[in-house]
């Protein structure tokens, strides 16, 4: 695998910036308060950016682009219906099934399992491949206090995500959500 250097845009960059205060937000959070057994509560839908880190077989290259996400939280139960759509030169539709770990009040970490889908023909790919693939999402939600309001941050690998060979993807993903 060749690592080719990525082109920066004003854009691009402020993608990256954003999803690395959601995810440093998050992370740091969760280290500076004390566990509890309770976990953030709330569904919520949010945008953000999304940030391919690997290289296809035929030299697609790695993508930047927008995430809008979707978590729907079960009551009684530490599990989310996840999904999120990574919007590029094509698009990759995912939906997840995650196990929550409350780290505090307003803290969730979780490890979902799902797959990914592609639209479009082959001629391009996703920052998560160019075929329907398994894949495995950890990450973070983090709810602002007296708000509405979620940064969320995750990753997501995709195994066999090529055509054209059994190559593995990945990306990160980091933005902002409001709760319903």
């Amino acid at each position: 695998m060749t690592v080719k250097p990525l082109k920066s845009s004003p854009l691009s960059r402020w993608f990256t910036a954003f999803a690395s205060l959601a995810i440093g937000a998050g992370v740091c959070t969760a280290i500076a308060q004390p566990a509890s057994a309770q976990a953030a509560y709330g569904s919520y839908i949010g945008v953000g950016g999304s940030f391919g880190l690997s290289d296809g077989p035929n030299g697609e290259g790695s993508q930047s682009g927008v995430v809008i996400a979707v978590r729907y939280r079960l009551l009684e139960a530490p599990i989310s219906l996840r999904a999120q759509a990574l919007i590029a030169d094509r698009t990759a539709f995912v939906p997840t099934v995650s196990y929550d770990i409350p780290l505090n009040w307003q803290t969730d970490a979780y490890i979902g399992a799902g797959v990914a889908l592609q639209s479009g023909g082959a001629e391009s790919s996703s920052p998560l491949g160019d075929q329907t693939s398994f894949v495995i999402q950890p990450g973070v939600d983090y709810s602002l206090p007296d708000s509405n309001l979620v940064l969320f941050g995750n990753a997501i690998i995709a195994f066999d995500a090529y055509r054209d060979s059994n190559q593995s993807a990945a990306s990160i993903q980091g933005g902002l959500g409001v709760r319903f």
